[in-house]
Protein backbone atom coordinates (compact mmCIF):
# COMPACT_ATOMS: atom_id res chain seq x y z
CA UNK A 1 0.00 0.00 0.00
CA UNK A 2 1.35 3.59 -0.34
CA UNK A 3 1.56 5.73 2.41
CA UNK A 4 1.41 9.69 2.42
CA UNK A 5 2.65 11.67 5.05
CA UNK A 6 1.90 15.86 6.43
CA UNK A 7 3.60 16.58 9.17
CA UNK A 8 2.80 20.05 11.09
CA UNK A 9 3.93 21.98 13.73
CA UNK A 10 8.14 21.85 15.32
CA UNK A 11 10.96 20.32 14.26
CA UNK A 12 10.16 17.66 17.13
CA UNK A 13 7.55 16.75 15.62
CA UNK A 14 8.78 16.14 12.52
CA UNK A 15 11.31 13.82 13.82
CA UNK A 16 8.29 11.61 14.94
CA UNK A 17 7.09 11.74 11.84
CA UNK A 18 10.61 10.90 9.82
CA UNK A 19 10.74 7.95 12.21
CA UNK A 20 6.87 6.73 11.39
CA UNK A 21 8.01 7.28 7.64
CA UNK A 22 11.39 4.93 8.24
CA UNK A 23 8.78 2.37 10.67
CA UNK A 24 6.33 1.99 7.38
CA UNK A 25 9.42 1.48 5.09
CA UNK A 26 10.76 -1.27 6.68
CA UNK A 27 7.01 -2.73 6.85
CA UNK A 28 7.38 -2.56 2.91
CA UNK A 29 4.77 0.34 2.38
CA UNK A 30 5.87 2.40 -0.45
CA UNK A 31 6.15 6.50 0.75
CA UNK A 32 4.45 9.00 -1.74
CA UNK A 33 4.74 12.75 -2.17
CA UNK A 34 1.08 13.46 -3.48
CA UNK A 35 -1.61 12.92 -1.50
CA UNK A 36 -4.04 11.54 -4.00
CA UNK A 37 -1.79 8.66 -4.81
CA UNK A 38 -2.20 7.22 -1.04
CA UNK A 39 -4.05 4.59 0.01
CA UNK A 40 -3.04 6.01 3.46
CA UNK A 41 -2.32 9.29 4.82
CA UNK A 42 -1.09 9.93 7.99
CA UNK A 43 -1.54 13.70 9.39
CA UNK A 44 0.88 14.11 12.34
CA UNK A 45 -0.92 17.30 14.42
CA UNK A 46 0.35 20.39 16.68
CA UNK A 47 -1.87 21.42 19.04
CA UNK A 48 0.54 23.80 20.60
CA UNK A 49 -2.04 26.84 20.11
CA UNK A 50 -5.08 27.72 18.71
CA UNK A 51 -3.71 29.03 15.12
CA UNK A 52 -1.47 25.57 15.11
CA UNK A 53 -4.94 23.82 15.96
CA UNK A 54 -6.91 25.61 13.21
CA UNK A 55 -4.12 24.42 10.91
CA UNK A 56 -4.34 20.90 12.13
CA UNK A 57 -7.99 20.76 11.97
CA UNK A 58 -8.03 21.80 8.53
CA UNK A 59 -5.20 19.95 6.73
CA UNK A 60 -6.95 16.73 8.37
CA UNK A 61 -10.61 17.83 6.86
CA UNK A 62 -8.61 18.72 3.91
CA UNK A 63 -6.82 14.98 3.68
CA UNK A 64 -10.01 14.04 3.79
CA UNK A 65 -11.47 14.84 0.61
CA UNK A 66 -8.58 12.34 -0.79
CA UNK A 67 -10.78 9.39 0.77
CA UNK A 68 -13.62 11.07 -1.73
CA UNK A 69 -11.42 12.12 -4.43
CA UNK A 70 -8.33 9.78 -4.55
CA UNK A 71 -7.22 6.74 -3.54
CA UNK A 72 -7.11 6.99 0.24
CA UNK A 73 -8.88 4.00 2.41
CA UNK A 74 -7.49 5.16 5.36
CA UNK A 75 -6.66 8.55 7.22
CA UNK A 76 -4.91 8.43 10.19
CA UNK A 77 -4.16 11.17 13.02
CA UNK A 78 -1.33 11.39 15.09
CA UNK A 79 0.57 13.46 17.73
CA UNK A 80 0.14 16.59 19.84
CA UNK A 81 -3.37 18.01 19.03
CA UNK A 82 -4.34 13.62 19.63
CA UNK A 83 -2.75 14.09 22.81
CA UNK A 84 -4.44 16.52 24.28
CA UNK A 85 -8.24 16.37 22.47
CA UNK A 86 -8.57 12.47 21.76
CA UNK A 87 -12.35 12.44 22.97
CA UNK A 88 -13.08 15.58 21.23
CA UNK A 89 -11.48 14.48 18.01
CA UNK A 90 -13.40 11.21 17.60
CA UNK A 91 -16.56 13.11 18.01
CA UNK A 92 -15.77 15.66 15.77
CA UNK A 93 -14.12 14.07 13.02
CA UNK A 94 -15.99 10.64 12.04
CA UNK A 95 -13.76 11.10 9.10
CA UNK A 96 -10.63 10.36 10.63
CA UNK A 97 -9.95 6.06 10.58
CA UNK A 98 -7.46 6.05 13.60
CA UNK A 99 -6.33 8.19 16.15
CA UNK A 100 -2.94 7.93 18.14
CA UNK A 101 -1.66 9.94 20.51
CA UNK A 102 2.03 10.42 21.18
CA UNK A 103 1.95 8.65 24.05
CA UNK A 104 0.70 5.65 22.18
CA UNK A 105 3.11 5.53 19.40
CA UNK A 106 4.62 2.14 21.02
CA UNK A 107 1.23 0.67 20.23
CA UNK A 108 1.21 1.90 17.02
CA UNK A 109 1.22 -1.66 15.00
CA UNK A 110 -0.57 -3.06 16.80
CA UNK A 111 -3.39 -0.44 15.81
CA UNK A 112 -2.38 -0.24 12.48
CA UNK A 113 -2.75 -3.56 12.25
CA UNK A 114 -6.43 -4.14 13.92
CA UNK A 115 -7.46 -0.76 11.19
CA UNK A 116 -6.03 -2.49 7.87
CA UNK A 117 -6.77 -6.07 9.16
CA UNK A 118 -3.74 -7.29 8.26
CA UNK A 119 -1.08 -9.04 10.10
CA UNK A 120 2.32 -6.40 10.25
CA UNK A 121 5.39 -8.02 11.53
CA UNK A 122 6.84 -5.43 13.88
CA UNK A 123 6.30 -5.10 17.20
CA UNK A 124 8.83 -2.04 18.67
CA UNK A 125 8.71 1.14 19.16
CA UNK A 126 9.42 3.92 16.52
CA UNK A 127 13.34 3.99 16.37
CA UNK A 128 15.81 7.29 16.05
CA UNK A 129 18.15 4.65 13.55
CA UNK A 130 15.32 4.00 11.25
CA UNK A 131 14.26 7.42 10.49
CA UNK A 132 13.53 8.86 6.86
CA UNK A 133 15.55 12.15 6.92
CA UNK A 134 12.67 14.31 5.45
CA UNK A 135 15.06 17.38 5.19
CA UNK A 136 17.46 17.82 2.18
CA UNK A 137 20.74 16.01 1.46
CA UNK A 138 23.16 17.71 4.00
CA UNK A 139 20.98 18.54 6.97
CA UNK A 140 19.05 16.54 9.44
CA UNK A 141 17.79 17.61 13.26
CA UNK A 142 18.97 15.47 16.30
CA UNK A 143 16.79 15.19 18.86
CA UNK A 144 18.33 14.59 22.16
CA UNK A 145 15.22 14.57 24.82
CA UNK A 146 11.74 14.07 24.96
CA UNK A 147 9.39 16.60 26.95
CA UNK A 148 9.82 19.20 29.32
CA UNK A 149 9.36 19.88 33.11
CA UNK A 150 10.20 23.93 32.85
CA UNK A 151 6.20 24.49 33.47
CA UNK A 152 5.91 28.25 32.23
CA UNK A 153 2.29 29.04 33.15
CA UNK A 154 1.42 29.64 28.98
CA UNK A 155 2.64 26.26 27.81
CA UNK A 156 0.97 22.99 27.27
CA UNK A 157 3.61 21.40 26.75
CA UNK A 158 4.51 19.75 29.79
CA UNK A 159 0.55 18.10 30.10
CA UNK A 160 1.36 17.00 26.09
CA UNK A 161 4.66 15.49 25.99
CA UNK A 162 5.05 14.47 29.93
CA UNK A 163 8.43 15.97 31.35
CA UNK A 164 11.46 15.90 30.61
CA UNK A 165 13.81 13.04 29.88
CA UNK A 166 17.43 13.43 27.85
CA UNK A 167 18.09 10.56 25.94
CA UNK A 168 21.70 9.34 26.79
CA UNK A 169 25.16 10.07 25.43
CA UNK A 170 25.72 7.15 23.93
CA UNK A 171 22.59 6.88 21.59
CA UNK A 172 22.57 10.28 20.68
CA UNK A 173 26.32 9.85 19.16
CA UNK A 174 25.63 6.52 17.37
CA UNK A 175 22.37 8.14 15.88
CA UNK A 176 24.45 10.86 14.80
CA UNK A 177 27.09 8.42 13.46
CA UNK A 178 24.81 7.00 11.39
CA UNK A 179 23.78 10.43 10.21
CA UNK A 180 27.04 11.38 8.81
CA UNK A 181 27.73 7.64 7.22
CA UNK A 182 24.18 8.50 5.19
CA UNK A 183 25.86 11.69 4.15
CA UNK A 184 24.59 14.32 6.10
CA UNK A 185 27.22 17.25 7.19
CA UNK A 186 24.63 19.66 8.74
CA UNK A 187 23.44 18.39 12.20
CA UNK A 188 20.68 20.49 14.30
CA UNK A 189 20.64 19.38 18.39
CA UNK A 190 16.75 19.94 19.51
CA UNK A 191 14.78 19.53 22.32
CA UNK A 192 12.26 21.81 24.06
CA UNK A 193 15.27 23.00 25.89
CA UNK A 194 18.52 21.80 24.89
CA UNK A 195 20.08 23.68 27.96
CA UNK A 196 18.92 21.44 30.15
CA UNK A 197 20.12 18.26 28.81
CA UNK A 198 21.21 15.12 31.28
CA UNK A 199 19.99 16.81 34.59
CA UNK A 200 17.62 14.15 34.54
CA UNK A 201 20.13 11.91 33.85
CA UNK A 202 23.07 12.95 34.81
CA UNK A 203 22.36 15.15 37.51
CA UNK A 204 24.29 17.92 36.00
CA UNK A 205 23.83 19.83 32.37
CA UNK A 206 25.27 17.98 29.64
CA UNK A 207 24.89 20.29 26.42
CA UNK A 208 28.33 21.38 26.08
CA UNK A 209 29.94 17.82 26.66
CA UNK A 210 27.60 16.35 23.62
CA UNK A 211 28.32 19.05 21.60
CA UNK A 212 32.24 18.12 22.05
CA UNK A 213 31.69 15.01 21.46
CA UNK A 214 29.35 15.25 18.57
CA UNK A 215 32.16 18.02 17.25
CA UNK A 216 34.76 14.94 17.24
CA UNK A 217 32.84 13.04 14.54
CA UNK A 218 35.04 13.52 11.50
CA UNK A 219 32.63 14.28 8.56
CA UNK A 220 30.12 16.80 10.60
CA UNK A 221 30.62 20.25 9.06
CA UNK A 222 28.22 22.14 11.05
CA UNK A 223 26.40 21.62 14.42
CA UNK A 224 23.95 23.67 15.85
CA UNK A 225 21.84 23.78 18.76
CA UNK A 226 18.18 25.86 19.04
CA UNK A 227 16.29 26.25 22.24
CA UNK A 228 18.68 27.44 24.76
CA UNK A 229 17.09 28.94 27.89
CA UNK A 230 18.75 31.73 29.25
CA UNK A 231 19.41 30.89 32.41
CA UNK A 232 20.91 27.85 31.24
CA UNK A 233 23.19 29.21 29.19
CA UNK A 234 26.82 28.59 31.14
CA UNK A 235 29.99 29.74 30.75
CA UNK A 236 31.22 26.54 29.53
CA UNK A 237 29.27 26.03 27.06
CA UNK A 238 29.97 29.71 25.81
CA UNK A 239 33.18 28.82 25.20
CA UNK A 240 32.78 25.38 23.72
CA UNK A 241 31.05 27.45 20.97
CA UNK A 242 33.80 29.74 20.80
CA UNK A 243 36.38 27.37 20.28
CA UNK A 244 34.91 24.94 17.91
CA UNK A 245 35.43 25.16 14.37
CA UNK A 246 32.23 23.11 14.05
CA UNK A 247 29.92 24.89 16.26
CA UNK A 248 27.84 27.28 14.27
CA UNK A 249 28.40 30.70 16.58
CA UNK A 250 24.70 30.63 16.72
CA UNK A 251 22.21 30.95 20.07
CA UNK A 252 18.32 30.42 19.99
CA UNK A 253 17.03 31.34 23.12
CA UNK A 254 13.37 31.90 23.50
CA UNK A 255 12.96 34.68 25.84
CA UNK A 256 9.49 35.80 25.66
CA UNK A 257 9.65 38.38 27.38
CA UNK A 258 11.64 41.22 29.48
CA UNK A 259 9.29 42.63 31.67
CA UNK A 260 10.25 41.08 35.61
CA UNK A 261 6.55 41.49 36.33
CA UNK A 262 5.61 39.45 33.42
CA UNK A 263 8.67 36.85 33.51
CA UNK A 264 7.44 36.06 37.04
CA UNK A 265 3.84 35.37 36.18
CA UNK A 266 5.00 33.16 33.39
CA UNK A 267 7.31 31.45 35.34
CA UNK A 268 10.71 31.73 33.90
CA UNK A 269 13.37 31.31 35.64
CA UNK A 270 15.52 34.83 34.23
CA UNK A 271 15.01 38.69 34.82
CA UNK A 272 15.56 41.11 32.75
CA UNK A 273 19.20 42.15 33.91
CA UNK A 274 20.82 38.90 33.73
CA UNK A 275 19.22 38.70 29.90
CA UNK A 276 20.94 41.99 29.27
CA UNK A 277 24.15 40.58 30.97
CA UNK A 278 23.82 37.06 28.95
CA UNK A 279 23.77 39.23 25.76
CA UNK A 280 26.07 41.53 26.68
CA UNK A 281 28.51 38.58 27.14
CA UNK A 282 27.46 36.51 24.25
CA UNK A 283 28.69 39.45 21.87
CA UNK A 284 31.52 39.87 24.07
CA UNK A 285 33.24 36.17 23.84
CA UNK A 286 32.27 35.92 20.23
CA UNK A 287 31.94 39.02 18.15
CA UNK A 288 30.32 37.25 15.18
CA UNK A 289 27.72 35.49 17.07
CA UNK A 290 24.00 35.59 16.00
CA UNK A 291 21.20 36.07 18.43
CA UNK A 292 17.87 34.59 17.32
CA UNK A 293 15.03 35.28 19.84
CA UNK A 294 11.54 34.85 20.23
CA UNK A 295 8.93 37.21 22.48
CA UNK A 296 5.62 36.97 23.53
CA UNK A 297 2.92 40.27 23.48
CA UNK A 298 0.05 40.49 25.13
CA UNK A 299 0.34 38.29 28.32
CA UNK A 300 -2.20 38.51 30.61
CA UNK A 301 -1.51 41.51 33.16
CA UNK A 302 0.73 42.93 30.50
CA UNK A 303 0.32 46.70 31.15
CA UNK A 304 1.88 49.64 28.69
CA UNK A 305 4.68 49.85 30.68
CA UNK A 306 5.42 46.46 30.34
CA UNK A 307 5.29 46.16 26.86
CA UNK A 308 6.93 49.48 26.19
CA UNK A 309 9.93 48.08 28.65
CA UNK A 310 10.02 44.81 25.96
CA UNK A 311 9.70 47.43 23.15
CA UNK A 312 13.00 49.45 24.65
CA UNK A 313 14.74 46.39 25.26
CA UNK A 314 14.46 44.79 21.64
CA UNK A 315 15.34 48.59 20.57
CA UNK A 316 18.59 48.30 22.56
CA UNK A 317 19.74 44.66 22.00
CA UNK A 318 19.40 44.95 18.18
CA UNK A 319 18.52 40.51 17.90
CA UNK A 320 19.58 39.08 14.77
CA UNK A 321 16.75 37.45 14.13
CA UNK A 322 13.40 37.62 16.22
CA UNK A 323 10.24 36.38 16.26
CA UNK A 324 6.97 37.37 18.15
CA UNK A 325 3.97 36.16 18.24
CA UNK A 326 0.34 36.93 20.32
CA UNK A 327 -0.10 35.28 23.88
CA UNK A 328 -2.96 32.29 23.26
CA UNK A 329 -5.27 31.29 25.87
CA UNK A 330 -4.71 27.47 26.44
CA UNK A 331 -7.28 25.19 28.18
CA UNK A 332 -5.59 23.68 31.12
CA UNK A 333 -2.55 26.01 31.71
CA UNK A 334 -2.28 28.46 34.35
CA UNK A 335 -2.06 31.17 32.85
CA UNK A 336 -5.69 30.64 31.11
CA UNK A 337 -7.05 31.54 34.25
CA UNK A 338 -5.08 34.55 35.17
CA UNK A 339 -7.10 37.67 35.23
CA UNK A 340 -6.30 40.83 32.87
CA UNK A 341 -6.62 38.95 30.12
CA UNK A 342 -5.32 41.29 27.00
CA UNK A 343 -8.06 42.36 24.35
CA UNK A 344 -7.30 40.91 21.16
CA UNK A 345 -7.20 44.68 19.73
CA UNK A 346 -4.20 45.73 22.07
CA UNK A 347 -2.30 42.04 21.26
CA UNK A 348 -2.51 43.04 17.81
CA UNK A 349 -1.18 46.65 18.24
CA UNK A 350 1.57 45.72 19.91
CA UNK A 351 2.84 43.15 18.16
CA UNK A 352 2.74 44.92 14.93
CA UNK A 353 4.75 47.51 16.56
CA UNK A 354 7.09 45.27 17.90
CA UNK A 355 7.57 43.40 14.35
CA UNK A 356 7.81 47.23 12.57
CA UNK A 357 10.16 47.94 14.63
CA UNK A 358 12.05 44.64 14.11
CA UNK A 359 12.04 45.13 10.67
CA UNK A 360 14.13 48.08 10.41
CA UNK A 361 16.73 46.42 12.84
CA UNK A 362 16.66 42.85 10.69
CA UNK A 363 17.42 45.50 7.57
CA UNK A 364 20.32 47.42 9.50
CA UNK A 365 21.51 44.08 10.29
CA UNK A 366 21.74 42.71 6.73
CA UNK A 367 23.11 45.89 5.54
CA UNK A 368 26.22 45.43 7.46
CA UNK A 369 26.51 41.91 5.29
CA UNK A 370 27.68 43.56 2.47
CA UNK A 371 30.68 43.08 1.36
CA UNK A 372 31.13 40.36 3.76
CA UNK A 373 32.05 36.57 2.37
CA UNK A 374 30.86 33.64 3.98
CA UNK A 375 31.01 29.75 3.74
CA UNK A 376 27.26 29.17 2.77
CA UNK A 377 25.50 25.50 2.03
CA UNK A 378 22.89 25.47 -1.07
CA UNK A 379 20.03 23.65 -0.26
CA UNK A 380 18.17 24.31 -3.45
CA UNK A 381 18.46 26.26 -7.18
CA UNK A 382 16.07 28.17 -8.92
CA UNK A 383 16.16 29.60 -12.46
CA UNK A 384 18.64 32.34 -11.51
CA UNK A 385 20.33 31.71 -8.37
CA UNK A 386 21.17 28.99 -5.43
CA UNK A 387 19.29 29.11 -2.43
CA UNK A 388 22.02 28.75 0.20
CA UNK A 389 22.64 29.39 3.67
CA UNK A 390 25.60 30.45 5.82
CA UNK A 391 26.11 29.38 9.51
CA UNK A 392 23.93 32.94 10.18
CA UNK A 393 20.56 30.93 9.10
CA UNK A 394 18.50 27.63 9.96
CA UNK A 395 16.40 25.93 7.88
CA UNK A 396 12.55 27.65 7.39
CA UNK A 397 13.19 30.04 9.90
CA UNK A 398 15.67 32.78 8.65
CA UNK A 399 16.08 34.35 5.86
CA UNK A 400 18.72 32.70 3.11
CA UNK A 401 21.05 33.86 0.29
CA UNK A 402 20.22 34.04 -3.07
CA UNK A 403 23.71 32.83 -4.92
CA UNK A 404 23.50 34.80 -8.45
CA UNK A 405 24.70 30.99 -10.94
CA UNK A 406 27.46 31.41 -12.76
CA UNK A 407 26.01 29.35 -15.87
CA UNK A 408 22.82 27.32 -15.77
CA UNK A 409 24.77 23.89 -16.85
CA UNK A 410 25.51 21.15 -14.28
CA UNK A 411 23.19 23.24 -11.40
CA UNK A 412 21.63 20.82 -9.81
CA UNK A 413 24.60 19.14 -8.65
CA UNK A 414 25.46 22.23 -6.98
CA UNK A 415 22.62 21.21 -4.39
CA UNK A 416 24.01 19.50 -0.66
CA UNK A 417 27.86 21.13 -1.75
CA UNK A 418 29.32 24.23 0.43
CA UNK A 419 30.51 27.16 -1.05
CA UNK A 420 32.23 30.33 -0.63
CA UNK A 421 29.64 33.55 -1.65
CA UNK A 422 30.58 37.08 -1.04
CA UNK A 423 27.34 38.96 -0.33
CA UNK A 424 26.56 41.75 -2.55
CA UNK A 425 23.36 43.04 -1.62
CA UNK A 426 19.96 43.02 0.26
CA UNK A 427 16.47 41.42 -0.90
CA UNK A 428 13.70 42.12 2.38
CA UNK A 429 14.67 39.39 4.80
CA UNK A 430 17.02 37.77 2.22
CA UNK A 431 20.65 38.21 1.42
CA UNK A 432 22.11 38.51 -2.38
CA UNK A 433 25.20 36.83 -3.71
CA UNK A 434 27.61 35.65 -5.93
CA UNK A 435 29.95 32.99 -5.74
CA UNK A 436 33.11 33.39 -4.97
CA UNK A 437 36.22 31.80 -7.27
Amino acid sequence: MKVGFVSLGCSKNLVDTEMLIGKFQKENFEIVNQPKEADILVVNTCGFIESAKEEAINTILEMAEYKKNGNCQFLIATGCLVKRYQVELEKALPEVDLFVSVDEYDEIWSKIQELLGQEIKSSNPLDYMERCIATGEKTAYLKIAEGCSNCCTYCAIPAIRGPYISRPIEDILKEAKRLVDLGYQELIVIAQDTTKYGMDLYGEPKLAELLQKLAQIESIKWLRFLYAYPESITDELIEVVKKSEKICHYFDIPLQHVSDPVLKKMNRKSDCKSIENLIHKLRKEIPDVIIRTTMMVGFPGETQEDFDALYDFVKRAKFDKLGAFQYSKEEGTPAAKLPNQVHYKTKQKRWNALMKLQEEIAKEKLQEKVGNTYEVLIDSASDKYWIARSYRDIPDEDGVIYVKKLSTSGCEAMTGKFIKCKITGVKGYDLIGEMKV
